[in-house]
């Protein structure tokens, strides 16, 4: 079935005190979403954000982010005060998040909370943390830990809680037995209000596209509690990161540190911390998309220590046995497979052989220079095309910054693949209309698009540090007439009823 979705991440939403939150505002856009007669919110990772701020490094492959508890909820219930939140500095913009201004206030904030909640006393809490408990009482012992050293990762922790001694471990959990409690906390009231919203955008006839990364931070929760899914040395520290081979766009590849698995121990366990994994995103999310998805054919493996990607090798990674493991495990969901950037055969195999759709970039299309499999003609059903994602600029950005070659063979083609004439007042909608005219099941459009956006409202760049994940809609952004002019556009192209 056609279908259409906006891809919107929760941290962009509107609220109030900062960033954006499961606040009224996220229903509100669920409320758009509906009269837009889209199908589909997708958004990116939840987890628990550190350093660089980045959602695709997350403390915990399991945990709530904390930022995204709404405050007025907790207002309403007799935890805090308007005056407990007003009196704090968010930042001073409504467009941006100061990411160490809601750091510095949000834990404030919670904390009062938390003192006056006595939410051990709470039985739906108690059966929260029993049902949850194969990953949030790591994750809650992690970071208490974790704080009490200063915020320093576990490789540089005492050795005897580094190791996880028994005895070490004892003695925190009992230290620390109060801030222990603080992030069961923050993981209940995250819980409790995703769920309702989530249940809310599906009564409405909207599902989630939830986003996980293939790979886990080294610092956190899982990498300190589970050493043994890890390609980690006796010292437990990894022999080898993930990243990318250097290419056209960078000279030194791509240096993502982040830890890799140890595949032959995830296969001798029937891959049990993957089907949890997996499993406990079906619970959060409708559809998930598995980014870097050619890791689980071939995943490139550089020397720890390295300064660069560029001594990196190829290693094979699971292929379709872990995904048939999965079917077999927890049936046959629904998954978008992030297979983007240069594919060999065996990767192309291995989306075909499992059936999920992969995705179509227009802003990837057109390179005058080269063939582009990215050109909407090209298309087969069984895809999700969006203009860009997270990782590119805004359409406009791109388009004012490509070169004229580019840009006249953009125009050319989609005046004949739209047989109308490009819209240079309106260049965006040009792009808007060939994906949702495209033969793909699914488009998805980021709401930057759908705004008008240029390169103010870029989400990230890939490989910089400072200034990503911090653009917000401002409210009322949306005007009055957009909802009716998404639905329109996606009627036509029989994308909504």
């Amino acid at each position: 079935m056609r279908a259409s979705g906006i891809l919107l991440p929760v941290s962009s939403i509107p609220s109030k005190y900062g960033i954006g939150t499961f606040s009224k505002e996220a229903y509100e856009f669920v409320d758009f979403l509906r009269k837009a007669g889209q199908k589909y919110w997708q958004i990116l990772p939840l987890g628990p954000t550190g350093y660089g701020d980045s959602p695709y490094q997350s403390f915990s492959t399991f945990a709530g982010n904390p930022y995204y508890i709404d405050l007025e909820a907790l207002i309403e219930k007799g935890m805090l005060t308007k005056e407990d939140c007003e009196s704090c500095d968010w930042g001073g913009s409504e467009a941006y998040v100061d990411y160490e201004k809601v750091y510095l206030s949000r834990f404030r904030v919670l904390r009062k909370a938390f003192g006056i909640s006595r939410i051990e006393e709470d039985k739906d809490f108690q059966a929260f943390v029993k049902e949850n408990d194969f990953w949030l009482a790591n994750y809650a012992l992690y970071m208490a830990i974790k704080d009490s050293f200063g915020g320093k990762s576990w490789s540089e922790w005492d050795e005897d809680i580094r190791r996880r001694k028994p005895e070490a471990v004892s003695k925190y959990q009992e230290q620390l037995k109060e801030e222990i409690l603080f992030y069961e906390f923050q993981q209940y009231l995250f819980e409790t209000q995703w769920m309702k919203l989530k249940k809310y955008a599906n009564e409405n006839g909207v599902q989630i596209i939830g986003d996980i990364p293939i790979y886990v931070a080294f610092d956190s929760a899982d990498t300190w509690a589970s050493p043994e899914l890890f390609q980690f040395d006796s010292e437990g520290m990894p022999t080898g990161v993930a990243g990318c081979p250097p290419d056209s766009f960078s000279a030194t590849g791509q240096l993502w540190g982040n830890p890799l698995y140890r595949w032959d121990y995830h296969k001798e366990t029937g891959y049990a911390w993957w089907i949890q994994r997996i499993s406990y995103c079906y619970k959060l999310y409708d559809v998930v998309r598995i980014d870097h998805f050619r890791g689980f054919d071939e995943y490139y493996n550089i020397p720890f220590g390295d300064p660069t990607a560029e001594k990196g090798r190829w290693e094979k990674g699971p292929g379709y046995d872990l995904f048939r493991v999965m079917r077999e495990k927890i049936g046959d969901k629904p998954v978008i497979a992030e297979d983007l950037g240069f594919l060999t055969p065996t990767v192309i195999e291995l989306v075909k052989k499992t059936g999920y759709p992969g995705m179509k970039i227009l802003q990837f299309a057109f390179d005058s220079r080269e063939e582009s499999d990215y050109l909407p003609h090209t298309y087969t059903p069984n895809s999700v095309v969006y203009t860009g994602t997270h990782d590119n600029d805004t359409t406009y950005g791109w388009f004012c910054s490509i070169n004229y070659r580019d840009r006249n063979f953009a125009k050319n083609y989609l005046s004949k693949f739209l047989n109308v004439k490009f819209d240079k007042k309106d260049v965006v909608w040009n792009f808007i209309e060939a994906a949702l005219a495209s033969v793909s099941d699914t488009a998805v459009i980021p709401m930057q698009d759908y705004l008008g956006l240029g390169g103010e409202a870029r989400i990230n760049t890939p490989s910089t540090l400072g200034n990503n994940w911090k653009w917000r809609m401002v409210k009322g952004q949306t005007g009055s007439g957009l909802a009716g002019k998404i639905h329109k556009i996606c009627r036509q192209y029989e994308r909504a009823d």
